[in-house]
């Protein structure tokens, strides 16, 4: 249950670690609408903004302060930009709306800020938003009338929200709502990236979760044994990341990690070996995968077809949640998702980040890695160099910047714990320990 040292001494790595940490911050700054603040879902032309994208953003200026990629004053302006946008937004249950309740749609129109086609009120995409909004209140601190109002609407923005109304009428959190249908038939339950959410939810001084309803998500857990790690079991690797992003749970428990005797941060350090062993074993032959050469999680995908490759009948997929060691896997691996590991494994994950950019050029594009790439989808052109993605995605590089700068210094791990409803979640959800 200890946190891997970081030596952070200057060296070839360290430099190779800051380039890819900058250009993945890159995309936040190109990719954005100047006049609201909201941030593509993915660089295809066109594309809708991701409120999670969004709440990555805001997190990311900070960092983006402190490694001097940025002006305070620019990433203040760009900041209340965003916090302007939604606390001005149309909330309501009409279908032209932004938001409502204090949750927002999943995808926004970049132009207008209103709901993209038919998507849903999403719980989860609000609160990866509203987290963001949190971090900046906590990292703009000075008395300034700009960095006063940021601390104002990142408060008042997330006191709006009503937990209780996200729960309908049961003890864990829905996926979410439309106009169309009113709410959707899935549940936050299972071990997954819900953690945040659920903490969120039960900090709020207004509408908050009640205590039952993390006790009723934890009942749905898995613990498994694979290949030799015992686990809170999550096939893809998102899943052990997303909340880890945000909150520190290196030496907490809560009372499922009490009786497994394992902390969470332990559990995604577990996560992140079951990983690379599937891959060294590569029960199924992918092209590729091996100690170096591993990281499934949800990502871009060659696309919905059969092909019949080297004597074997392959399935691939779109964008899906690939996981190891059950599924679905179709050769296709994530590198910013092995780097979104950085903070739980670095011995294992900074090996491979330099084999995938030294032996993969095809993977690097203007952002840091692109989504994902499969060598065993054959590519006509090039049969070796197979497929790779041509899209970078806000929700894949928020973490590449925010996971290796918790590596590098903890800062968006220093900024939640200072946060008083993220420490109040935490505590009402039972857990314990180490700076808590």
């Amino acid at each position: 249950m200890k946190r891997q040292p970081h030596a952070g001494s200057p060296n070839a790595g360290e430099e190779r670690l800051d380039a890819l940490q900058r250009h993945a911050f890159d995309y936040f700054l190109n990719e954005t609408n100047p006049a609201n603040g909201l941030v593509a879902d993915k660089s295809q032309p066109g594309a809708p903004a991701s409120i999670a994208a969004v709440g990555f953003a805001l997190a990311a200026y900070p960092v983006g302060v402190e490694r001097a990629w940025i002006s305070r004053i620019s990433a203040i302006d760009r900041t209340l930009t965003v916090l302007r946008f939604f606390w001005n937004s149309p909330q309501g249950t009409g279908s032209e709306m932004t938001g409502d309740k204090g949750f927002y749609y999943h995808f926004l129109d970049m132009t207008t800020g209103r709901r993209a086609g038919f998507c849903e009120l999403s719980t989860v995409d609000s609160g990866f938003l509203l987290a963001g909004m949190l971090a900046a209140a906590a990292y703009f601190d000075q008395d300034s009338e700009d960095e006063h109002e940021i601390r104002t609407l990142a408060d008042a923005l997330y006191l709006r929200a009503d937990w209780q109304w996200a729960c309908n009428g049961g003890a864990t959190i829905t996926h979410g709502w439309t106009p169309e249908r009113g709410f959707l038939p899935y549940r936050w339950e299972g071990y997954d990236e819900a953690a945040l959410l659920y903490v969120l939810g039960l900090g709020s001084p207004t509408h908050p979760l009640a205590v039952e309803s993390y006790v009723a998500w934890t009942s749905t857990y898995r613990w498994k044994e694979i290949y030799g790690y015992e686990l809170i079991y999550g096939g893809p690797l998102f899943i052990h990341q997303y909340s880890h992003i945000w909150i520190d749970f290196c030496g907490i428990q809560d009372a499922f990690a009490r009786d497994k005797e394992i902390d969470y941060f332990e559990n995604s350090r577990r996560a992140t070996y079951v990983q690379r062993e599937y891959a060294i074993r590569n029960p199924l032959e992918f092209v590729g995968y091996g100690e170096n050469f591993w990281g499934l999680t949800a990502s871009d995908g060659p696309g919905w077809t059969m092909r019949h490759v080297n004597g074997i009948d392959r399935t691939f997929f779109d964008y899906i949640a690939r996981g190891a060691p059950y599924g679905p896997d179709d050769g296709t691996v994530a590198p910013w998702a092995v780097v979104a590991s950085l903070p739980f494994a670095p011995e294992i994950v900074l090996p491979t980040i330099k084999h995938f950019q030294d032996v993969y050029p095809q993977v690097t594009g203007e952002y840091c890695f692109r989504c994902s790439f499969n060598l065993s989808f054959q590519n006509e052109a090039d049969a070796d160099s197979g497929w790779t993605s041509p899209y970078h995605f806000g929700i894949n590089l928020g973490p590449v910047v925010l996971m290796c700068e918790n590596y590098r210094s903890g800062l968006l791990w220093r900024l939640m714990r200072a946060c008083p409803c993220v420490v109040t979640g935490l505590r009402r959800a039972g857990f314990t320990g180490a700076w808590l």
